[in-house]
């Protein structure tokens, strides 16, 4: 061969490895360009009941807590379960290669954008209810019950069990949420005391699996789903409709406040309280610190036991713990409840200047906190970022925690309230997904604060991270063992760490149910197509 002809296959080499390397570039560049197209196409051709948008889906980008958004690829309108199996198959069939998630979302009201699905797909479950109507059982029945899409809201559950005298056992302070929201999570208020949490007061659920599958499951049948999926944050399946215990509902309640100055005497007091056989109907827990004109703003819903003492009391400075209070009216005891009231407070030790006490519709005691979203929605604080923290704190640790805390961490609750009050573990099942401390009674304790991006004070979103993380901080340096309520982590260590002895169980269910991780990824808790072990 010629130096010529050499020079010139030299340089035909070169030209086509340069061309091929462009065509490898080109493909790798095009490749997620033909794979989102592709993945869009799917979606689009999928014959639903109900409807898909592509577009305008900013509101499933954002929720309660207003500080993670996420936007999804798509979203989804369903009309029925058949829409959500669909889809949820659909992504299954897809296959590990696809990058594609899923997640139900209900009201908008989770906190870490647990809900959301960046790039992934998102079911509208709100539109689901919209078809599925609400049924009470009640006659022919040993205990009545009400079947619910799991998008219908708790509110609308409430006011239309009561046109049967009737209601849900268990409740949440704030009803404008989703069924299966807060089944997804526990759903806990002061009647868990005598009721449990909601998941406790659930009968049937039916589910979509993570594989696409609709199964109804109970205590009897598909018993081990039924349980992972009650208090599962969402990783098992979507839960689609759910059957709920109810119970006689009052049609009036006395409603009532007390102060204490001591926490030992007030913790005291609530856990002789949800421990009588004898006691209240809603017992709850309230820290106050540097609150001013306290009582006086109470005057506006309730009347003061001793309305001249109460004009001398000052919370100013002060950190005060407040126990509330309610007992159920019936016929049958009007005439006697006042005497059953006296004799339930003569027991306890608060100070005596702060009883308050009101009457109201059952309806307007739990909607109470509708009426305070309204006033502030109208000043503009609805929306504001809520950096919320719930824990579970042990009895044995509760003293500890509450000198540390209330003592030196918190500095005022002038920026949403802080709750804590007792309830017992025996009312939660332990075959639930649900996660709490290994004690008889645990205190959740919830600072539910909102923040003000725009300020630099005390209520700047950046002040109330520092504080929640210096609460964080203290419990695990002080092995307290605290759990999250409403849990948020960053890392599957941590996660790990949070279910404890329940995490192999976890995973195993999570195998079963969702072996592809497709499942409610703003969980942070398992990573699709990655194994899950």
């Amino acid at each position: 061969m010629t130096c010529q002809s050499l020079v010139l296959t030299r340089k035909t080499n070169i030209l086509f490895v340069r061309s091929f390397t462009i065509l490898v570039l080109i493909w790798i560049v095009m490749k997620p360009e033909v794979c989102f197209s592709s993945v869009l196409s799917s979606l689009k051709a999928l014959h639903l009941q109900g409807y898909i948008t592509f577009e305008n889906n900013e509101f499933a980008s954002r929720d309660f807590g207003n500080q993670i958004h996420s936007h999804p690829l798509a979203v989804v309108h369903p009309k029925s379960v058949t829409d959500i199996s669909e889809i949820v198959t659909h992504v299954w069939q897809m296959g590990p290669a696809s990058e594609l998630t899923v997640a139900a979302r209900g009201h908008g009201h989770s906190l870490q954008g647990q809900a959301q699905a960046r790039g992934g797909v998102i079911i509208n479950m709100e539109s689901l209810r919209q078809d599925q109507e609400m049924q009470v059982y009640y006659r022919g029945v040993q205990f009545p019950y009400v079947d619910v899409s799991a998008g219908e809201l708790w509110i609308n559950i409430l006011h239309e069990t009561l046109k049967y005298g009737l209601a849900p056992k268990s409740w949440t302070d704030y009803l404008h949420l989703t069924v299966g929201g807060t089944l997804s999570n526990a759903g806990i208020s002061g009647q868990a005391f005598r009721h449990g949490p909601q998941i406790s007061n659930v009968r049937q659920l039916e589910v979509v699996t993570g594989k696409g599958e609709v199964l109804i499951c109970s205590q009897e049948q598909n018993a081990d789903l039924f349980h992972a999926v009650l208090g599962g944050l969402g990783q098992f399946g979507i839960i689609t409709r759910a059957r709920i215990s109810l119970e006689r509902a009052p049609k009036m309640v006395k409603w009532i406040r007390v102060l204490y100055s001591d926490f030992s005497t007030f913790a005291r007091d609530q856990e002789r309280l949800i421990s009588a056989s004898k006691t209240f109907d809603y017992i709850e827990g309230l820290v106050i610190k540097n609150k001013t004109g306290l009582l006086n703003n109470w005057r506006t819903s309730f009347d003061p036991q001793d309305p001249v003492q109460a004009s001398h009391f000052v919370s100013d400075g002060r950190t005060l713990y407040c126990l509330e209070l309610t007992k159920n009216l019936y016929p049958e005891n009007f005439d006697t409840v006042n005497q059953e009231i006296e004799d339930l407070l003569s027991q306890l030790s608060y100070i005596p200047s702060t009883l308050f006490m009101s009457e109201v519709p059952y309806i307007d005691f739990l909607d109470r906190v509708h009426a305070s979203e309204l006033i502030l929605r109208s000043k503009g604080l609805w929306d504001l970022p809520h950096p919320w923290l719930n824990l579970l704190v042990p009895k044995s640790k509760i003293q500890h925690f509450a000198n540390e805390v209330f003592g030196n961490i918190l500095s005022d609750t002038n920026n949403g309230p802080v709750l804590v009050y007792p309830i017992h573990k025996s009312k939660v099942d332990n075959r639930t997904s649900f996660v709490c401390p290994d004690e008889d009674i645990i205190y959740l304790v919830a600072f539910l604060s909102h923040a003000n991006p725009s300020s630099n004070g005390t209520d700047s979103l950046q002040h109330v991270l520092t504080q929640n993380k210096r609460i964080l901080d203290f419990c695990e340096v002080s092995h307290l063992g605290v759990k999250q309520y409403l849990p948020h982590y960053t890392t599957q260590e941590q996660w790990r760490t949070h279910f404890g002895p329940k995490w192999e169980v976890f995973v195993q269910r999570k195998s079963v149910y969702d072996p592809l991780a497709m499942l409610a990824p703003g969980q942070n808790i398992f990573q699709k197509a990655v194994s899950v072990s």
